[in-house]
């Protein structure tokens, strides 16, 4: 530490806040990498299902501070000998912290967008096209079933028509569905 004895105080607290965080910032990359990181801090704290939350962007989270604090001190030890005025390294240092942490907000967002829903949904049938698997009775008087595919998946639903029976084989089109959420198909 001889090194950082002889360093005027700014600048060896630049170096002081850059040593850590970077180690930090190295251990956070490899986590993500991983996998060992994934939530950002959006744990509960009870159990639920918390699939279907849009969580907002958390700015005071351990991953934001350490962004602030990297872009900080890595400007503040970078323009140390090029910007005299101690008062405005301090300023470019805290601008660029808080660029780190707009930035990776950024990033975030734009992978969020990547995010893709393959839950299935019955509404996700409607005028779909669909063969017939087991023969459907006329006039709602009974169930058959049909074999439909939805977001790249095969599925095996009831159905029924208010027309004539359909034969299996047969090439239908979902018009409705009812609300005990039974398909309502006709032939094409």
């Amino acid at each position: 530490m001889e090194l950082f004895e002889n360093l005027d105080p700014l600048l060896r607290t630049f170096w002081y806040v850059a040593i850590p965080t970077s180690l930090i910032f190295v251990i956070q990359t490899i986590l993500t990498f991983v996998g060992g990181d994934a939530t950002d801090g959006l744990e509960a704290d009870f159990e639920g299902y918390l699939g279907e939350v849009n969580a907002p962007f958390q700015l005071f989270s351990l991953r934001n501070l350490i962004n602030f604090l990297l872009g900080f001190s890595w400007t503040g030890i970078s323009f140390f000998t090029s910007i005299s005025n101690k008062t405005i390294l301090i300023l470019l240092a805290i601008a660029i912290g808080s660029l780190f942490v707009y930035l990776f907000f950024l990033i975030i967002n734009q992978v969020r967008k990547l995010a893709e829903d393959n839950s299935f949904k019955l509404s996700n049938t409607l005028n779909r096209t669909a063969d017939v698997y087991l023969t459907i009775p006329g006039h709602k008087k009974g169930k058959g079933k049909i074999m439909i595919s939805v977001n790249g998946a095969f599925h095996e639903l009831d159905a029924v028509t208010e027309n004539e029976t359909i034969p299996s084989g047969a090439v239908v089109k979902v018009v409705r569905i009812d609300s005990n959420n039974l398909l309502i198909v006709e032939t094409l």
